[in-house]
């Protein structure tokens, strides 16, 4: 559903390459009729459908819903009656405390009955909850970026009850693919643009999702960037604690996980998590350093906003879900150089 976006054309490009996926309809209410290939160019020679009007649409085992914020939401049911299992990459069911959703989002949950059906689509933090689910509510991209730096310092008690600042550098694509003043391209080109200082919508995920009780502090920067989203995190640690204390919490909380990676080196030029990297990957990338005679740590993570950040972390997410491999379908390991 809405297939024709940015996060649903990703979607489309994993499922294609997906051994036990077939894609068999695509929706599109403007593009209906028109391939497939000629919205998402990448895609030629991959799939032949065309873009179908929802209306259309026939039954399947998962339906992937792509639609704006807000609009899957109102429209439970109707999927509901097409599928079995739901993925919804959009935030209407990421939010489990409908007073929180109001807050957020300025108005009434349009379905709050159903938020507890449906599990936060993080895999590193919810792989058991989400085997045999059939409602997944993937987390949103700058949210992973924080969760995923941020997750094993907290759990493991190596940060200090203190503010933790997070600032994302965001590509473009994370606006999505309706045009808009901010993304024409005189405005946008070459632009380091703060569009989110306070109040990010993320911030309410990460606070849901990561142990503890702290004040926690997210700042957006748009990028020149089309894809990824570099996340840097300013914490401290609690009295005698040192950098060892935070390699030993990444090292114990996602040592077999197979989409993190640890990388701080001591030399080259590639010495911390760097999204260029990382375009079309599942990976998260982290990194960190620390400042001794102060204990101030500066946590980072890379990621693909579209990628680990909204379809890969969907696609990890249904294979968990179906008992396949996990990192079925997304083997790919990003380019060097890009």
């Amino acid at each position: 559903m809405g297939g024709s976006g940015y996060a649903g054309g990703e979607f489309l490009r994993l499922a294609l390459g997906h051994p036990n996926l077939e894609v068999t309809q695509v929706t599109s209410e403007r593009n209906a009729n028109t391939p497939v290939s000629l919205v998402h160019p990448n895609l030629r020679g991959r799939t032949n459908l065309k873009f179908r009007k929802a209306a259309d649409l026939d039954g399947a085992d998962i339906v992937v819903l792509a639609l704006p914020h807000n609009s899957a939401a109102k429209r439970i049911a109707e999927f509901e009656a097409k599928g079995k299992t739901l993925v919804d990459l959009s935030a209407d069911f990421r939010l489990k405390d409908p007073e929180v959703y109001r807050a957020v989002y300025g108005e009434d949950h349009p379905a709050p009955e159903k938020l507890k059906d449906w599990v936060y689509g993080n895999p590193e933090l919810h792989r058991e909850d989400l085997r045999g689910a059939t409602r997944i509510a993937c987390a949103g991209c700058f949210a992973t970026s924080v969760i995923l730096a941020l997750y094993p310092v907290l759990k493991l008690g190596a940060l200090a009850p203190k503010d933790i600042i997070a600032t994302g550098l965001v590509g473009s694509s994370a606006a999505g693919a309706s045009s808009s003043d901010s993304s024409h391209h005189p405005e946008r080109a070459g632009s380091l643009r703060v569009y989110k200082p306070v109040g990010h919508r993320h911030g309410a995920e990460a606070q849901q999702e990561l142990p503890g009780n702290f004040p926690l502090h997210l700042t957006a920067i748009s990028t020149p960037r089309v894809r990824g989203i570099l996340t840097t995190v300013q914490a401290w640690v609690p009295d005698g604690w040192s950098e060892r204390d935070v390699w030993s919490a990444y090292r114990e909380v996602y040592g077999a996980e197979p989409f993190i990676r640890i990388v701080k080196v001591a030399r080259g030029l590639h010495r911390y998590p760097d999204p260029m990297l990382l375009d079309g990957t599942n990976y998260c990338d982290i990194g960190f350093e620390m400042d001794q005679d102060t204990g101030r740590v500066v946590l980072m993570s890379a990621i693909d906003n579209l990628v680990k950040g909204t379809a890969g972390h969907a696609i990890q997410s249904l294979n968990i879900a179906n008992g396949w491999e996990e990192t079925t379908g997304l083997e790919f390991t990003g380019l060097h150089p890009a």
